[in-house]
């Protein structure tokens, strides 16, 4: 232990004769039947398991070995230690009693297509390094796009043949918003005569103050001065939503200053308190400015599929990009970020790349969209493949009823919040995530509140029983209860407003007589 081991026929437990072979295929057979094994045997434990882990930073050096093996191991001695201290390390987001942040859901569907897709293990940068890859993405995107009851304008392929919009899987959230920064960027330079990039310190982004902070951040990595990064208040007047009257105001303040307007970012279930941008009114604030307007669904985009819930993207006609994350919330497992434009062109001008070794007839014609110029980088794996099985594989309906399901439990746990009047639920619950917290009552101060919540969440979450998270809503210090784990049921919600109530009255009889 500590040291390599120097053997050099260590490799020979291979077998001297065949060689190293790592997709031997009796290896293969054997190990992911194990692997396969493991994983359904978490999924049935994972909800006796304490949410969070009691682990210190630097744990798993300590029980594992610091320097790399040289000789091999049987599988089983890998899966062992797996076992023994990973897993007692994880916090478990497919817990049940996992609420802290926005579901990272999963299923039987998406988990079996990667696999496949791992084993695969194609780099489709272009379509042809990977024809059914490539085509698979764009049917599957269009699938979603129909579900979401997008435009035609966003769509790969429409009645009509090839439409001028499309989209492209990514990895988050993060890289919708920077590709489309960058392509907003070098538009509006060209459009304001600007040679090359000296022009990019008069180019102003806009957003509520309840946008993700990726966005601010993906707004520096895409040159923005952060001087002309606009973060707009919001309030309770407007449930925290954008409003498109301040907008405006801002917008012409920073054109009569000599500024140009180029790019809002209008956020579909913020994460702090589920608010929702109004749409269809920042795209008409937008158009008189000619800045493109970017939707952020990522997790709430996934409620749209219900025509309950659709009204919340009206106005998508009117926008140039959209992303949303199956990841989230319609049990396709990480990484899948959906990002569809109204105009490819748009998206590819600005990262578009063509070295001589991936020239070929397909993309020489012009009849396909390498999804490489669509992103950051050039290789990509074969995201489409999971997302096209659970479509293919749950349909529609039984997705609808996902979400809604978790709609119902968190519409319970709201109403069961407001039922006991040492508590407030501080903003509307739009979707399947309840921003509560304890309110002052006689003596307790604002400040005082926020101390006991915050003991509130930290007692829970030492439990094991429960996972909760905070935020910080006009000041106060509130809970975020989201509903959504692909295996929470009813019991489990009920448990833990048990827990939580439980938890309260001890918190409130410690408290110090006045």
């Amino acid at each position: 232990m500590g040291s390599l081991d120097t053997n050099p026929t260590a490799f020979s437990a291979f077998g001297d004769d065949a060689g190293f072979q790592p997709l031997n295929p009796e290896d293969v057979r054997a190990y992911l039947h194990k692997a396969v094994d493991f994983i359904s045997d978490y999924y049935k434990s994972v909800e006796s398991m304490p949410v969070l882990p009691d682990v210190k930073p630097g744990y798993l050096q300590d029980q594992l070995r610091a320097t790399p093996p040289t000789s091999s191991a049987p599988f089983d001695v890998t899966m062992k230690e797996l076992r023994n201290s990973v897993v007692p390390g994880m916090t478990h987001w497919a817990s049940p009693n996992f609420f802290a942040f926005f579901p990272s859901t999963n299923s039987a569907a998406a988990i079996a297509g990667d696999l496949i897709a791992s084993a695969m293990n194609t780099v489709g940068f272009t379509w042809q390094a990977a024809p059914a890859a490539t085509e698979m993405e764009v049917l599957a995107l269009d699938w979603l796009a129909q579900l979401l009851r997008l435009p035609t304008s966003f769509m790969n392929r429409t009645s009509a043949g090839r439409g001028t919009g499309g989209g492209v899987i990514l990895g988050t959230t993060s890289e919708a918003m920077l590709v489309t920064l960058v392509a907003a960027r070098d538009a509006a330079l060209r459009r304001s005569g600007s040679e090359g990039v000296a022009g990019i310190t008069r180019l102003t982004v806009y957003a509520a103050d309840q946008t993700h902070s990726t966005f601010f951040k993906a707004c520096r990595l895409a040159g923005f001065d952060p001087a002309n990064i606009r973060s707009i208040p919001t309030g309770a007047d407007t449930d925290y939503g954008l409003d498109p009257a301040k907008l405006r105001e801002i917008m012409q303040a920073d054109v009569a200053a000599g500024l140009v307007p180029t790019y809002i970012c209008a956020t579909v279930g913020t994460t702090s308190s589920n608010a929702v941008d109004p749409v269809g009114a920042i795209a008409d604030v937008a158009k008189m400015f000619n800045a493109w307007v970017h939707v952020d669904a990522a997790y709430a985009g996934s409620a749209c599929i219900c025509p309950e819930f659709r009204h919340h993207l009206n106005g998508v006609e009117r926008v140039d990009s959209i992303s949303m994350s199956p990841h989230k919330w319609l049990l396709t497992c990480l990484d899948c970020t959906c990002l569809w434009v109204r105009d490819t062109h748009r998206l590819t001008d600005s990262l578009e790349t063509n070295p001589e070794y991936l020239k070929n007839d397909a993309s020489e014609s012009g009849t396909v969209t390498d999804l490489k110029d669509m992103q950051v980088g050039v290789g990509r794996r074969f995201r489409g493949l999971k997302l096209w099985m659970v479509m293919r594989t749950y349909g529609a309906a039984k997705l609808q009823e996902h979400i809604r399901s978790d709609v119902a439990m968190a519409k319970m746990f709201e109403d069961t919040v407001r039922a006991d009047d040492r508590f407030e639920v501080v903003v509307p619950r739009n979707f399947a995530l309840v921003c509560f917290r304890i309110k002052p009552r006689g003596a307790m101060t604002e400040e005082d509140a926020d101390e006991a919540n915050h003991e509130l969440m930290d007692r829970l979450n030492r439990t094991g029983k429960a996972y909760l998270a905070h935020t910080v809503v006009g000041g106060k210090f509130v809970l975020r209860f989201a509903v959504g784990s692909s295996l929470q049921e009813e019991r489990h919600v009920r448990s833990a407003w048990e827990l939580i109530k439980m938890t309260t009255t001890e918190i409130m009889q410690e408290e110090p007589m006045e």
